[in-house]
Order: C-alpha cells, then structure tokens, then sequence
C-alpha cells in the first residue's frame, strides 16, 4: 500500500516564511521594500481610519507600498474587540475591509485582532464578516500550521531572537512535516535603530530555493486546496477539486496535482 502525506508547499518546499506587520505606519514603506529586495512576502494589516494621518501610509499609496504583498484588516479604528459589543465588531471589519478594497483594488479576506483582542464570539463575527483568518499575538515558538486559521498564532515577535530561531528553522525537518516561521511586529519599532536586525534576517532568510515565500491569505488558501485533496481508496488516484496546485508526498517522493485534475500511479 502507497504512503501519502500532506507535506509539501508548492515547489515541493517543506519550508514557507511569512511576515505580519500591524497598523500601516509610514515606516512600512521602507520595510516592505525591504521584504520586496530579498524575495519575502508580507502581509500588511491595516486600520483604514489612519489614512490621511501623520505617520501613516494613505490610501492613495496603498497599491505602490504593498506591491507584491497582501493588504489584510486591523478594523477601523483599532478598538479592543472582546470589549465592543457585535455590530461595532461587525461594523469595524466591513468597514475596514470596504476601505482597504477600495484602496488595493481587490478582495481582503483576513485580518490581525487588535491588541490580540479575540475569543469566540468575536471569532464566528469575523468570520460572518468574510474573514479566513486572522492572527492573534500569541507567540508558539514553533513552527507548525495552526489549528484554526481564525486564532493564527505565530511563531514569534520579530524581536524573539529572529536569527537564532531562523537557524533552528532550517536546522530541523519536524519528522517530514511542513515547518512554517510566522513573524510578526509593527514596521514603526524598526525606528529606534531596529533596522539592522531585520535587514539581517530578510538577508538571511531570502531567496532560497528550499522555501516557500508566501503571505497569509496565499497559506490559507494552499492548506485549504491540500486538504481538501480526495484519496482513491488504493492511494493510487488522488483527485484535486480546488482551483490550486497542489503537491504532497507519495512514498517520499514529491508529486504534484494541478487544478481541477486527477493523479494516478
């Protein structure tokens, strides 16, 4: 009997690095463009009520700033959202997702919580909001897919040893499974002679042919086309109904599976 597993980004990758920066502050971008030269993704969560403010990227400048990454919601005006009743949660992710897609020009589908504000009643309203995800500040340490997309923790703060957790990321192969580093900040705490470190790990960390650069919403797609991959009951047929390339591995061989088609033996 084959051995299928689920284990694999696109390319065959094991390794995908995603970066996740807060509020749209004017210092995103020169760190964007940092992330752009070494060939990292970012996703940028932003709260549409700063736009037009000092210290701020406007929404005017929104599709030149994030060029090649994703602009994702903060809510409008940054509230703590267990604290605010359900239409002023409602209000704020719609509101903040109607901002942001007039601005980028395409559909937001997920956010970071305020504050790292969340429980489950402001889950299933972020979710009744349109959300696929949304990360929380909750540091894991590790670097494993979450259990659910809705309350993403990620693995540290780009100030929790960054280079030395970049070293054990590549240093270790998690028994075969898939290893994902998500680091997360504000481009704004680069400002108090914080840019070196993180030049120092997009350096480090980009254009390697091992890993998969990606920003959230593209991971959550992926895992979602893997698993929602169909299995023949041989393992000799799998069948890929989701409108994403998918790859896995088939007795440790990597493979691959194209929108819509069908793999055999």
């Amino acid at each position: 009997m084959h051995v299928i597993d689920y284990n694999l980004f696109p390319g065959g990758c094991r390794h995908c690095i995603t970066m996740s920066y807060d509020d749209g502050a004017g210092s995103d971008v020169r760190l964007a463009q940092i992330f752009r030269e070494n060939g990292l993704r970012g996703t940028f969560h932003l709260n549409s009520s700063h736009f037009g403010r000092s210290g701020y990227v406007s929404a005017a400048e929104v599709p030149e700033v994030y060029a090649g990454h994703e602009v994702s919601c903060h809510m409008v005006t940054h509230p703590m959202p267990t604290q605010n009743p359900d239409i002023s949660v409602l209000e704020e992710v719609i509101e903040d997702r109607r901002a942001l897609e007039a601005a980028c020009g395409y559909v937001v589908r997920g956010m970071s919580y305020p504050f790292g504000s969340y429980d489950e009643r402001v889950i299933a309203l972020c979710r009744t909001a349109g959300m696929e995800y949304s990360r929380t500040t909750k540091s894991t340490n590790f670097f494993c897919l979450p259990q659910d997309f809705l309350a993403w923790h990620p693995t540290c703060h780009h100030n929790g040893q960054i280079m030395e957790k970049l070293d054990a990321f590549y240093s270790r192969e998690m028994n075969g499974s898939m290893c994902l580093f998500y680091v997360w900040g504000h481009s704004y705490e680069f400002e108090n002679g914080g840019w070196p470190l993180i030049e120092e790990f997009a350096k480090a960390a980009g254009h390697r042919e091992d890993t998969w650069y990606a920003t959230n919403i593209e991971i959550v797609d992926y895992v979602n086309a893997m698993r929602a991959l169909r299995v023949g009951v041989d393992r000799t047929t799998v069948y890929n109904p989701s409108a994403t390339k998918v790859w896995f591995s088939l007795d440790d061989e990597p493979v691959s599976v194209e929108p819509g088609g069908l793999f055999r033996l």
